[in-house]
């Protein structure tokens, strides 16, 4: 029984493993500063080994996925802790892809920028460990032990630039608002271990349709306490003030990390506890339950955040708005999970997928865009990009079209799909809503394009030097290439969701 529970773990504990031989490596591989620099160290290793432990994490869950988790005999002994089913091995899956990106274009950032320090590696590795916990999660022990493993090793990558009063302002920041968000979401599920005397999800839920009407009060604000902390966690507005700051002032792998894996986690979560706690008719109603709170975030988050990004002269901070912005149109899928029997929570899982990549792909063409000195910050500093090096700016361009939502990308059958689900569930004022915002979103999109295509840079301004890096240009193709595949064949993408999804009923 003991050897069954690691092999239906084995996801985790590959990445886990990985991360301490990556530890090691580290250590045993110290490099003399070159020329001066004193933060050199041995990334062209760690980021290939931490590639290729998240690839072999993505590998082995697929195989899990394949053999089918109901045939392991050790996924009921991991109860209640961890659950072992499809709609975990998705999450694994994904998180890994996200992290081996990431991975990618670590290896070439941090070398360019004198940041190369071993340790990005280890933190970046047990961060996803955290994020794997956190989605595989049925008990408020491991979920709090999963969001703090994830959350510390993000703030520490955060503050990676030690230099610069910018990442240490960002990393401050989120460290001390992620701090309060975690203590409305351990005080929340405090309440409810008072209310039912149960701790795993399963039991609360169970315990929570017997609940006497005196405890009612509690439970209700137990389900705000939880909502808020997990609202902070997706960044969704009024919860979104660190975002902006936290992304520009981060090394962009680790800002591209937080906008894919840390989004995809917590969003994992949100589908646990509204599912697997507040999953009967009365918490799901519109009178008494999440959905109408649910609905102000997802209007807020969309309309907010796209008003603002069009106002951005980064483009970094502009593509952190972008990713608040999308937090919302994720969370009209979720409010449409309030009509039972339809496909709501398989069009968010599918939507993570298409964000994923895509997120992913934008920051690395970013990354490709400019050297140490001559980075690309500014609109400005894109102008044009698409004379001196096409393919780079043909590449910005597909990942803009498929955040924008435009076929054939991914990210038109992610918002495809959570439009038909908000109108299958009568959402029909917040689906107007969400398309409304795209074609706000699609302005800034567009923007980017103009500088690259249409302008030239300023007499005498600095222009942007591409830099590089076999690590990222390897990371922007293959991102490039799933978001194209989930375009062109997005059924079998979909069809995973959708077992995924049936998992978590």
């Amino acid at each position: 029984m003991t050897d069954s529970v690691f092999v239906a773990l084995a996801p985790i504990l590959v990445v886990a493993f990985g991360g301490l031989g990556l530890m090691l490596t580290e250590v045993l591989s110290r490099r003399p500063a070159r020329e001066g620099n004193h933060e050199s160290g041995p990334s062209s290793d760690l980021a290939l080994g931490t590639f290729v432990t998240m690839a072999t994490g993505a590998v082995v869950a697929l195989s899990l996925w394949l053999v089918g988790p109901e045939n392991l005999a050790g996924a009921k002994a991991a109860l209640p802790f961890l659950v072992v089913d499809r709609f975990t091995l998705f999450f694994e899956g994904l998180l890994c892809l996200g992290a081996a990106l990431t991975a990618l274009m670590a290896g070439g950032y941090l070398p360019e920028h004198k940041l190369d320090r071993g340790e990005f590696y280890p933190l970046l590795t047990f961060s996803t460990v955290g994020a794997m916990v956190l989605a595989a999660s049925g008990d408020l022990l491991s979920l709090f032990i999963g969001l703090e493993t994830m959350s510390l090793g993000v703030y520490a990558m955060v503050g990676f630039r030690r230099g610069s009063l910018r990442s240490t302002e960002g990393a401050i920041k989120y460290f001390l608002l992620g701090s309060f968000a975690a203590a409305l979401l351990l005080y929340g599920g405090a309440l409810l271990y008072g209310v039912t005397g149960k701790t795993d999800l399963a039991g609360i839920a169970v315990a929570l349709k017997t609940t006497a009407g005196a405890d009612l009060g509690l439970v209700l604000v137990a389900m705000v306490l939880i909502l808020a902390g997990l609202a902070f966690k997706i960044s969704a507005v009024p919860f979104h003030m660190w975002t902006p700051d936290a992304y520009e002032g981060a090394p962009t792998p680790a800002t591209s990390f937080m906008a894919v894996a840390v989004k995809s986690a917590a969003f994992a979560l949100v589908l646990r506890v509204l599912i697997g706690v507040f999953g009967d008719a009365e918490s799901m109603s519109w009178a008494t339950g999440w959905p109408p709170v649910l609905a102000l975030l997802a209007a807020l988050t969309m309309t907010v955040a796209n008003l603002i990004a069009g106002r951005q002269e980064s483009v970094k901070r502009m593509l952190a708005y972008s990713s608040i912005a999308h937090a919302g149109y994720i969370l009209v899928g979720v409010v449409a999970m309030i009509e039972p029997g339809n496909d709501a929570q398989a069009s968010v899982l599918f939507y993570l997928l298409a964000y994923t990549v895509t997120t992913a792909g934008a920051f690395a063409a970013l990354v490709l865009c400019g050297s140490r000195g001559k980075e690309a910050v500014s609109y400005e500093d894109l102008a044009g990009l698409a004379k001196r090096h096409p393919a780079l700016a043909l590449a910005f361009t597909l990942f803009l079209f498929s955040l924008a939502g435009a076929p054939p990308t991914a990210g038109f059958f992610g918002k495809l799909y959570i439009v038909r689900a908000g109108l299958g569930a009568g959402l029909n004022t917040l689906t107007v809503l969400l398309l409304l915002n795209s074609v706000i979103a699609a302005y800034y999109y567009l923007r980017v394009m103009v500088f690259m295509y249409m302008r030239e840079p300023a007499p005498g301004a600095v222009v942007a030097v591409p830099m590089r890096s076999g690590y990222v240009t390897s990371a922007l193709v293959l991102s490039a290439v799933l978001v194209l595949l989930l375009g062109l064949w997005p059924a079998t993408s979909l069809h995973v969701a959708l077992d995924a999804a049936m998992a978590n009923r």
